[in-house]
């Protein structure tokens, strides 16, 4: 596992967007995975492997670049690596970025997979404040867009179960 990240750092290190794309692309991929092997009980022979193909897409084509270029605006709004400059990230990205965000993410789920935009707004605000507060404080610029990703593996999972439920 130590091998596994220190060559997963070598790549951030050399190829900082490209890896941060494919990271979360893949964890949007595995959120879907998630949805369909543990929580609708598909099994292996019963997988949609279009769905997670569409829903890798998402996070490869918007949620990766979109997130890993804001992080990169916010550090430049925001220097500083102290609790206040956490904070001040938070409350610019929650309050500035996140609603518009979160639209543009659930128009597009919403024309793939015909998500409602009330019940996926109402689970996103429980579970991203706390997680951006540490994110801001605690994790290195181009760490932050994987840091997101493997929260939203339980978000992409509930997403691409409610959106896929029939």
């Amino acid at each position: 596992m130590a091998g596994l990240w220190r060559s997963y750092q070598a790549l951030m290190t050399k190829y900082p967007w490209r890896v941060q794309i494919v990271t979360a692309g893949s964890l949007v991929g595995v959120g879907d995975v998630v949805s369909q092997q543990l929580i609708e009980r598909r099994g292996l022979a019963q997988h949609n492997v279009q769905r997670t193909a569409k829903m890798m897409s998402i996070g490869f084509f918007f949620v990766g670049p979109v997130i890993g270029s804001w992080y990169k605006v916010l550090d430049r709004l925001v220097v500083g690596g102290t609790k206040s400059a956490a904070m001040k990230k938070m409350l610019i990205d929650q309050l500035c970025f996140a609603p518009c965000f979160l639209g543009a993410f659930l128009c597009i789920s919403g024309a793939l997979n015909g998500l409602t935009v009330e019940e996926n707004v109402t689970k996103l605000k429980r579970l991203w404040p706390p997680v951006q507060i540490a994110n801001f404080y605690f994790i290195p610029l181009h760490h932050r867009l994987a840091v997101v990703q493997i929260v939203a593996v339980a978000w992409n999972s509930y997403l691409t179960w409610k959106a896929n439920k029939m």
